[in-house]
């Protein structure tokens, strides 16, 4: 097969960070507050910013708490376990590594006494209707390393008595998210608007700063982790004032994402345009032998970070390292190219690819790109009869 006679204008498809906005340059950053504190007048004021153009574009209600917490996604995620649980059992629903990842902290750190957890393989959910929503769910809202999403949040009741938390990082400006089935919603600045890293967001109904208030863990809190003071909520957190020092040019970076997307139509037109760039990749997998979707209900399947499983009889006859081993080759050829960069799936998923089909992507770029995923399978296949 020759090389296909049209590049993607943009390689960049990881799933985070992800793509920079279209038509991102340096001079987005002018504006940064560089040289001066975090906590002055106009540092906090871009803080600020930062949490109110957040919450109108994700529609967060009013009464909930936005604000900026340390280390990314996990960090919030992590801030929110470590603070809330406790009260009640604990479900933990996992179809992925970061599922995993959360219920390893509930299970092995947190040690909490009375965990259910309930697990589906890569590709797969779990039975949603076994959740009890009067203890404490625990789960991610769009599993990036696998593909799979929660298709709603009928499953979790509107007067459940127990916390909702969600981590929604790779969801979060790509979806829509029931706010009312909800109580704690994580997600982070890297993914789908293509924000730089290290720092999180949380969003806390009132139903969860009531926890916060109310009850007091068992365990050392470290600093990073305090939302209270006093057995008070810090509103400050909420107002711009983080817990550390956040980077100013981060900060930056993520004022002209969020401006960009109001520019663009909001989360209407977030959506919309995520949808469009899968409904691309999905025309392609539909008439390509090799390939087909790890997800496998379309009910459940993720349209921002599209995890694609390689069925050809041969590769799946290969040993487990020997598929690893050319997923990374097709994978080097296409960086190799300047076609796409780090597409190969993540680590603990089973070998296969991964693309990312958030707002910030072009559609055209994945039109471009599918040729030139048939081209590299093409080189890896010929490369192993030989």
């Amino acid at each position: 097969m020759t090389k296909p006679a049209v590049r993607p204008a943009n390689p960049h498809f990881s799933s985070g960070p992800c793509a920079k906005r279209p038509g991102w340059t340096l001079e987005a950053l002018n504006d940064a507050l560089l040289g001066r504190s975090h906590r002055s007048k106009p540092g906090k004021a871009k803080l600020k910013e930062v949490i109110d153009r957040s919450r109108r574009l994700l529609e967060i209600p009013e009464g909930w708490r936005v604000g900026i917490v340390p280390a990314s996604d996990t960090g919030a995620v992590e801030l929110a376990l470590w603070s809330l649980l406790g009260p009640r059992g604990v479900d933990v629903v996992v179809w992925e590594n970061f599922g995993e990842t959360w219920e390893g902290d509930i299970v092995r750190q947190l040690r909490l006494p009375d965990v259910r957890v309930f697990r589906a393989p890569y590709g797969e959910l779990p039975d949603l209707a076994q959740v009890d929503s009067d203890r404490d769910i625990v789960f991610t809202w769009n599993g990036t390393s696998s593909g799979v999403r929660a298709p709603d949040g009928d499953w979790i009741r509107a007067d459940r008595k127990g916390l909702a938390i969600c981590d929604a990082t790779s969801a979060a400006f790509a979806m829509e998210l029931p706010w009312d089935r909800l109580d704690v919603v994580t997600w982070s600045w890297q993914k789908a608007l293509g924000g730089e890293a290290a720092h999180g967001m949380l969003a806390l109904s009132p139903r969860a700063v009531e926890r916060l208030e109310t009850h007091k863990p068992a365990w050392p809190m470290p600093k990073v982790f305090r939302l209270t003071s006093g057995g008070k909520l810090n509103e400050g957190i909420f107002q711009g004032e983080t817990i550390n020092t956040p980077s100013m040019l981060c900060v930056e970076d993520a004022l002209d994402m969020l401006r960009w997307a109001e520019r663009e139509g909001g989360l209407p037109a977030l959506i919309r345009r995520s949808r469009t760039n899968f409904g691309a990749l999905e025309g392609w997998v539909e008439t390509t032998r090799w390939v087909d979707f790890l997800a496998r209900d379309a009910a459940y399947r993720s349209w921002t970070s599209v995890c694609l499983a390689i069925v050809d009889p041969w590769f799946a006859g290969l040993p487990k390292a020997a598929q690893e081993a050319t997923v990374k080759d097709m994978a080097r050829r296409l960086e190799a190219e300047g076609v796409a960069f780090d597409i190969a799936g993540h680590r603990a998923a089973p070998p296969g690819l991964r693309i990312w089909c958030g707002a910030t992507v072009e559609t055209r770029d994945l039109v471009a790109l599918c040729p030139w995923l048939d081209w590299a399978w093409a080189e890896v296949s010929r490369a192993a009869a030989a």
